[in-house]
């Protein structure tokens, strides 16, 4: 073989060599990125969390009418006022129901006056006829005389009797006279912010007749009663119990976590839904401040802090697969391990067995070329 015939048959070796390791290197399998978590000591909750959305509420609200209809006369206060107990509310037109106390005022001083003068009489009346029954005694009065007085005596003590009856039935109608004022006027029965107020000077309210629903026109919230109302599903009753801390979120403060405590656990379960039975909790804020700022009817959601654990293996709940599998990294390939659980919830999951801690753990299934076997390479942690 010539030199030239040889250094020809080297070239071809050469670039047979260069596309064997072009189409060897296209041809082989790629590492797929993955994210990974490593298994590290940590705290574990286990919580319970509401069913469906709940209700900022207050414990102390009052929906409050006039007894009696009439055209209001003054509204000290307006909406969103914070007024104390006994504050006057509202006061209807009263000027014939103050007329009608003068008059009773009168009448029972004309009674007294009367039962007075009645009963005057008739202490006089029995001081005669006792005088003049000493003087019986003594054979100086005659007996007719003696009975005329006795019976001008009963007389007077009837009278008396009869004027006492007419200054009681005075002082009542004076009393029904003012309790019928008084009811002209709402009072504030306790401290609070008056939420609504549905009329003005001048309009005319009627009392809501019995089982009618009618609007009521003043509506006062205690905000120190202020707290959250929510139905947890009824596997949760038996670890439900008043003293567990719990993490509120308030719709009307987005991304915001609110410390509380469950203050109390309905002794009951509802059915208000079909396969949807729950008992119903109220979770008390600790920030007294915060809670007198929260308006009634507010959607809001809490997690019961039923169990804690500290210094445990823990990873995040989202990495875990079906039949509680991880993908584990080995070397630069994945592979699936079983895991036993302990205390879990949202965000983390105890790990009683199964991994150790330092192992990386991919941390979500994002692509379908992430399954047990397939050669990884680690996507570097994004910074925080």
């Amino acid at each position: 073989m010539s030199s030239k015939t040889l250094r020809r048959l080297l070239v071809v070796l050469a670039l047979l060599a260069v596309v064997a390791l072009v189409a060897w290197r296209a041809l082989a399998p790629k590492p797929v990125p993955v994210r990974v978590v490593e298994i590290e000591r940590g705290e574990v909750e286990k919580t319970a969390t509401n069913s469906r959305a709940g209700t900022v509420e207050a414990r102390l609200r009052a929906k409050i009418s006039p007894d009696q209809g009439g055209r209001v006369a003054e509204l000290p206060h307006r909406r969103g006022d914070r007024v104390k107990k006994g504050d006057v509310l509202l006061r209807l037109d009263d000027s014939l129901e103050r007329g009608q106390v003068v008059v009773a005022r009168r009448e029972l001083a004309a009674a007294t006056s009367e039962s007075d003068r009645a009963c005057l009489a008739a202490s006089l009346a029995r001081r005669e006829l006792e005088r003049n029954r000493r003087l019986a005694d003594e054979k100086i009065v005659a007996a007719d005389l003696l009975d005329r007085l006795g019976s001008n005596a009963e007389e007077a003590d009837a009278a008396c009797q009869s004027a006492r009856a007419g200054r009681e039935r005075a002082a009542a109608s004076l009393a029904l006279a003012e309790t019928t004022l008084d009811k002209r006027t709402v009072y504030a029965p306790f401290d609070g912010i008056l939420g609504e107020l549905s009329t003005e000077v001048g309009e005319w309210v009627t009392p809501a007749p019995p089982a009618v629903p009618v609007p009521p026109v003043l509506d006062l919230i205690d905000p120190t009663s202020i707290h959250l109302s929510l139905p947890m599903d009824e596997v949760d009753a038996a670890s439900l119990v008043p003293g567990l801390p719990a993490r509120a979120t308030v719709d009307s403060h987005p991304g915001k976590t609110f410390s509380g405590h469950v203050a109390r656990v309905a002794p009951y379960v509802l059915d208000v839904e079909a396969q949807n039975r729950t008992v119903e909790i109220e979770v008390e804020l600790e920030d007294e401040h915060l809670a007198e700022t929260l308006l009634p009817g507010t959607s809001a959601d809490v997690e019961v802090i039923l169990e804690t654990r500290d210094g445990v293996l823990r990873l995040p709940t989202a990495s875990i697969l079906a039949g509680d599998t991880v993908l584990v990294v080995e070397g630069d390939r994945l592979a699936e391990r079983k895991i036993e659980r302990g205390l879990s919830n949202w965000d983390f999951t105890e790990v009683t067995s199964g991994l150790s801690e330092g192992e990386r753990v991919v941390a979500a299934i994002d692509k379908p070329e992430i399954k047990a076997g397939a050669l990884v390479e680690i996507e570097p942690a994004s910074a925080p």
